[in-house]
């Protein structure tokens, strides 16, 4: 029996306590290499492309010679303003990476000891992130699986089995679970959504190129894709693959968010659940390549997104 790739040496590139190990001064090397990895790692100018900076080694930042603009490591990026050492970013981005179920931000607190809030935004920060990479990616084309499953908004039952009601019926349900829809190439990239199923029908055709192989379960939903896709259903209820048609890559998709969802995160419903949902469909993609060079390519992506509008101050608007 061929051994799992993540069983493997080659998918172990990266350990943490490297990362820990690091000095002050090593990892700000680190990150100023990856950050400026266009120009050999030598900084530019983010406002006027300039070369010829100045560094100040007292203060760690920079000035642009051409423009006179200063500017730190972080500057303009989404950890800008940041109060955390760069070792300890990197580490968590190394922490964020090996979670194969993603990571809580309780657990992130504990390995930093930083308080839950500071987790908590730093965690979904790195969401915002890996969704900006999901829609840069933003067309999907060749066999495309396609399915929808409800998430959030769990119902305890009751105690006596005559009090119990059949959680499944929508109108049984507390409001709180929402739909995800994935669409997700064979052997290649996965795109999410919230939404219905029925709503899901414009997405999927602004994701999914023409001339691909649409393959859906037997919900009605899906009938009208057979006007602009050649379409493949399978019916659930008697088999999950005919040698036809099959889901099973997009089951594979929920079953890592279903287990995020209950062993690592517990609740994942409300306004994160996009967050949530484009962090797994980043970690499925990311399935077959090592922990070294998923670290190294989140680095990457963290040095380039701007400043988020949605996290930064997030805490002090909650108290407002």
């Amino acid at each position: 029996m061929a051994q799992h790739f993540l069983l493997s040496t080659k998918a172990r590139t990266l350990s943490l306590a490297d990362v820990l190990r690091l000095s002050d001064a090593e990892a700000y090397v680190t990150l100023k290499n990856i950050r400026f990895a266009e120009n050999e790692g030598k900084p530019f100018c983010a406002k006027c492309g300039g070369f010829e900076i100045y560094e100040y080694e007292s203060r760690k930042i920079f000035k642009c010679k051409a423009c006179g603009v200063q500017f730190s490591l972080t500057s303009g990026t989404i950890f800008a303003s940041r109060k955390l050492a760069i070792r300890d970013i990197l580490a968590a981005i190394a922490i964020f990476v090996n979670g194969a179920k993603g990571v809580s931000a309780l657990q992130l607190s504990r390995d930093l000891n930083v308080q839950y809030k500071t987790a908590f935004v730093m965690a979904h920060k790195l969401r915002e992130v890996l969704g900006a990479e999901q829609d840069a990616a933003r067309v999907l084309s060749g066999e495309i699986e396609i399915d929808g499953a409800y998430f959030g908004g769990y119902i305890k039952p009751a105690n006596y089995k005559e009090s119990r009601l059949d959680r499944r019926i929508l109108r049984n349900q507390n409001g709180k679970r929402e739909c995800v829809v994935v669409m997700r190439e064979r052997n290649g990239r996965a795109r999410s959504f919230v939404s219905s199923e029925h709503n899901a029908v414009p997405l999927v055709r602004n994701t999914v190129a023409e001339g691909s192989t649409v393959y859906a379960d037997e919900a009605s939903s899906w009938d009208v894709l057979g006007q602009d896709y050649t379409t493949k259903r399978i019916n659930h209820s008697e088999c999950y693959s005919d040698g036809q048609a099959c889901t099973n890559s997009a089951e594979s998709y929920f079953s890592r968010l279903r287990r995020a969802e209950i062993g690592t995160h517990h609740s994942v419903a409300g306004p994160y659940l996009s967050a949530y949902a484009e962090e797994m469909a980043w970690r499925e993609n990311q399935r077959r390549n090592s922990n070294g060079s998923q670290y190294i390519a989140l680095v990457s992506a963290v040095s380039h997104h701007p400043i988020s509008r949605k996290w930064k101050g997030y805490w002090q608007r909650r108290a407002a």
